[in-house]
């Protein structure tokens, strides 16, 4: 029995929108996509769903799951874990509620979440993650406002966050314990962050020779770098070291632009997470408050310069904090057209770009093409007429994973 979703308006993910078009899937495979017109007959036990627009589901390509109820890496270090991943769980079902059916997760717990997702027992999104990031000691990842060998001992405690590690023997031995947890990409900190307390945005963090054995072990195994960077060093060395992402980029400008252009490296700017980060500061750290401020204009001049030089982009929200922001990641696509992308742009960084971010590992999926993964929204208008629908997960009438209906009006 075949599913068939009928759309005044099919948006295909990459490529131009279809007026009266048609999806069929059978199973977790689009079997046919295009105009009503000229789609396959249906069969007797088909069944039949019409929806004013029905696009490919969203990718989130910079997600965490880490269940904590507030912005600081400490708390997440020292709290109860059952809670965290109680937590997380209801952040993942409503993710997937919001339209988005696949994460790159770059740090959390996905790797623990992903197998009791596929196997049924939990609802979310497909979850393809980094496992833990890797950091320098005192990096972006470290927290360094607990005992440098306490936090060295949350690897071994289950703490499933960051991992630090330091030299060519560390960073190679950081790399392969990921892999080893079945990480489908690597993620590292090449910049200072702004909820880490005592490190620069801007300063580059990993050397340039750390840089590129972790790059070079990745390959090994058929596995791209996601590389955590607000400041020019830091942007412009994991370019030359082969980074497959640029998470964030703040103070990217228009040579670092043309090195992404000129390397293939995609940016995942996270719009979204710089705009909540404005809006916290009774919750944030006030050290993690100011560097926010500080990043946050030469992060929208940065947007601005990526879109212009015709940088591929690939929709990430970097949600951290557990509760109402999952559920809201489409709003970067508004984000994205508010800073200069066409809206059929904004949509295929928010689905075709986002396999992409995996490299090797990309699966068949982001876009409405028979063979590719059977995933599938719909909307209750055409977002490319109504920009309303981003951000608001009660404007996605409609779920479809891996052809199972997971939303349907009424039943989330």
């Amino acid at each position: 029995m075949a599913l068939r979703i009928a759309a005044g308006t099919l948006i295909p993910g990459r490529g131009e929108p279809i007026a009266d078009g048609l999806v069929v899937l059978n199973g977790d495979n689009i079997v046919y996509a295009g105009t009503a017109v000229g789609a396959p007959p249906a069969g007797p036990d088909d069944s039949l769903t019409r929806v004013p627009a029905v696009m490919p589901g969203m990718w989130e390509a910079h997600g965490h799951f880490v269940g904590s109820p507030i912005p600081d890496l400490e708390h997440m270090a020292t709290a109860d874990p059952n809670s965290l991943v109680a937590r997380a769980t209801a952040d993942a079902a409503a993710t997937l509620d919001a339209g988005v059916t696949s994460v790159r997760e770059v740090g959390g717990i996905g790797l623990s979440l992903k197998p009791v997702i596929d196997e049924g027992s939990i609802r979310g999104p497909r979850i393809y993650a980094a496992g833990s990031i890797l950091s320098t000691t005192g990096g972006h990842a470290d927290i360094h406002g607990l005992p440098l060998d306490f936090v060295h001992s949350l690897d071994d405690r289950g703490f499933r966050f960051s991992q630090i590690c330091d030299g060519i023997e560390g960073v190679l031995v950081g790399t392969r314990k990921q892999l080893r947890r079945g990480a489908t990409h690597i993620k590292i900190c090449a910049s200072g962050g702004v909820l880490s307390e005592l490190d620069h945005p801007i300063h580059q963090q990993f050397s340039d020779e750390e840089l590129k054995a972790i790059v070079d072990e990745a390959a090994r195994a058929e596995r791209i770098v996601a590389a955590h960077c607000h400041g020019k060093p830091g942007i412009d060395a994991a370019l030359r070291a082969g980074a497959g992402t640029i998470e964030h980029g703040s103070y990217l400008d228009e040579e670092s632009a043309q090195m992404m252009l000129d390397t293939g490296a995609i940016l995942v700017p996270t719009r979204f997470v710089i705009d909540a980060l404005l809006q916290m500061e009774d919750s944030l750290p006030a050290y993690a408050y100011r560097k926010g401020v500080m990043v946050a204009d030469h992060h929208a001049m940065a947007l601005k310069t990526a879109i212009a030089a015709g940088v591929k982009i690939a929709m990430g929200t970097d949600i951290f904090v557990s509760g109402p922001l999952y559920g809201r990641n489409s709003l970067e696509v508004k984000l994205l057209i508010d800073a200069g992308m066409a809206p059929l742009d904004a949509i295929e960084a928010a689905t075709a770009n986002g396999p992409d971010t995996l490299g090797p590992q990309a699966p068949k999926s982001g876009q409405l093409v028979a063979g590719y993964q059977a995933d599938v929204i719909a909307f209750d208008v055409n977002p490319l007429e109504d920009d309303t629908v981003w951000g608001d997960p009660d404007r996605v009438t409609h779920v479809w994973k891996a052809g199972v209906p997971t939303k349907t009006p009424g039943i989330a």
